[in-house]
């Protein structure tokens, strides 16, 4: 069977019987690259997801683990077939210079401003994370950023940048990692130091880092996951049908009950709130 017919075949069957029939045969399915965010894979979303897809399909699903940024140019370079990242401008950009044909929106959280619980600058007297933003640099309190370039550091320059701060300044207190979410917090737990990090990885290293949330949901820290198949019209190597089947699973009404419990045993709460698909 060629590919295009396995395509025909896996979105005909989608359309039909939804979740359990993606139609791409065991025997010569072949792997898929996953470039995601350093932050799902922390959180272990992953693991609880990937292998229930792989017995479904027979696609196994190779996943690259890197901040959003590293993850888009993966994309852009056509170095993988799919890509799991939550900086919806940047995304939306890849989807207009070609190299990416398909963005989903699957699920959101919110980002967190985690502080030691003794809160040295005196962060929760204020009204908003912008404020605490501003106290943390007036204070010169010490701070841990990602400085990646991934989706919690694009967030946190654009933080920054609303609270009328320069995201670039420096202060003996600041220690930049150029690391993972989970590596991270856990420097700012041994640091005593504030950090932005999604509620996920910081829920899953909470123990780990003694440090405790003192945001609230705004609107600010809302955080959205997208999942964006590459183009295989600008690259043919991409496997297109395997990625298409991995966005139709993460869309299925079954993964999404998944995602939505995911969590609530061992924290008490969902890491994550499913988004319905454009069609619901």
């Amino acid at each position: 069977m060629s590919r295009a017919q396995r395509v025909c075949a896996s979105l005909g069957m989608l359309c039909v019987f939804g979740l359990s029939s993606f139609a791409i045969e065991t025997a010569r399915a072949e792997s898929l690259l996953l470039a995601t965010t350093t932050s799902v894979q922390d959180s272990g979303l992953l693991a609880a997801l990937l292998p229930s897809f792989t017995r479904q399909t027979g696609i196994r699903v190779q996943t690259v683990a890197v901040g959003t940024g590293a993850a888009l140019r993966m994309g852009a370079e056509g170095n993988a077939d799919v890509l799991l990242t939550h900086a919806p401008r940047a995304e939306k950009a890849l989807v207009e210079s070609g190299a990416v044909d398909e963005r989903v929106e699957i699920m959101e959280n919110y980002f967190v401003l985690a502080a030691p619980p003794s809160d040295p600058a005196g962060l929760r007297a204020s009204s908003s994370v912008e404020e605490m933003l501003r106290r943390v640099v007036a204070e010169q309190a010490t701070f841990v950023s990602r400085g990646d370039d991934s989706g919690t550091h694009k967030k946190e320059i654009a933080l920054f940048e609303a609270a009328g701060l320069d995201p670039s300044a420096s202060w003996p207190g600041l220690t930049r990692t150029g690391s993972g979410m989970g590596l991270s917090l856990q420097i700012a737990g041994q640091k005593q130091a504030y950090i932005l990090s999604d509620v996920g990885t910081f829920l899953a290293f909470q123990e780990r880092t003694g440090l405790i949330s003192i945001s609230g949901q705004e609107a600010c820290l809302r955080n959205t996951y997208s999942i964006l198949r590459v183009n295989p019209k600008r690259f043919p190597r991409a496997h297109a049908s395997e990625a298409s089947a991995l966005i139709a699973y993460l869309q299925a009404p079954e993964t999404q009950e998944e995602i939505a419990r995911f969590g609530t045993e061992r924290f008490g709460r969902p890491l994550f709130t499913p988004l319905p698909s454009p069609s619901d």
